[in-house]
């Protein structure tokens, strides 16, 4: 399924290269509004919840596919989220570019695109669409790669998460100046969600760096497990997407 994902993302990304070059995206970035700091929101909360609007997923297929993502971000920022997690891949997600920019006239947190990003051109687009932090996955970048990506991210102030599910990847993601880490406990290859995996990577991350706990977050035991562990910040979706009562949900999350 990865491979099917990325083959489509790379077939669109070509496609959209023609239609808006990069000399385009690089003209009008003076028009981007002002990044929102990513970073610092998630140090506000002794446990921060990068709450997600995510429509569905490979793993779980349909979840929320008429969510109104206006409605999702405002009711996320009146319920004490930290920041706002956006998919925008469109083929596997129901996701799109577009959501940002009503996430962002819905709600004063900052934003994540959360997409499969293997090229500079999607850092400029993410910078020109408002995202104000992106997700790079480690387990698809040649580490020479994530380190060109994450450099380009911060001079143009788009703060990256990296993404990590392995201690060869987290390896990788050490030796770059990434400041923000996302531990998946999902497993790409199979979609296995195990909390166990941020529970053994942890204790390899410097304290300097944030942690962010990604995927399989389903209560506030759950989350509770993985603040007793030291985590800075949980980042959930599928679990509030299907709540009946998104605000007691995502209210029961910070209080772990």
């Amino acid at each position: 399924m990865l491979k099917e994902i990325l083959k489509a993302k790379k077939t669109r990304l070509a496609v959209q290269k023609e239609q808006l070059p990069l000399d385009t995206i690089k003209n009008r970035l003076s028009l981007a509004s002002a990044p929102r700091n990513f970073r610092q929101a998630l140090l506000g909360q002794s446990l921060s919840v990068i709450a997600e609007i995510k429509k569905a997923s490979p793993s779980a297929g349909d979840i929320n596919p008429n969510l109104d993502v206006s409605k999702t971000a405002t009711l996320y920022e009146k319920a004490g989220a930290a920041a706002i997690s956006v998919l925008t891949e469109e083929d596997y997600f129901k996701g799109h570019p577009g959501y940002i920019a009503e996430v962002k006239a819905a709600s004063r947190l900052p934003v994540l695109r959360k997409d499969f990003i293997l090229d500079k051109y999607q850092v400029y687009e993410s910078r020109l669409i408002g995202a104000d932090a992106l997700l790079l996955i480690a387990t698809i970048l040649e580490v020479s790669l994530l380190k060109e990506l994450i450099d380009l991210a911060l001079s143009l102030k788009v703060e990256p998460l990296v993404e990590v599910h392995t201690s060869a990847d987290l390896d990788k993601t050490l030796s770059t100046k990434a400041k923000i880490i996302g531990i998946n406990n999902r497993d790409l290859e199979t979609f296995k969600t195990d909390l166990a995996v941020t529970e053994k990577l942890l204790p390899l991350i410097d304290k300097e760096r944030i942690v962010v706990s990604e995927s399989g977050i389903k209560s506030a035991d759950d989350a509770k497990y993985l603040k007793d562990l030291g985590v800075d910040a949980i980042l959930v979706g599928e679990s509030l997407v299907r709540a009946s009562n998104i605000k007691e949900m995502l209210t029961s999350l910070r209080g772990a």
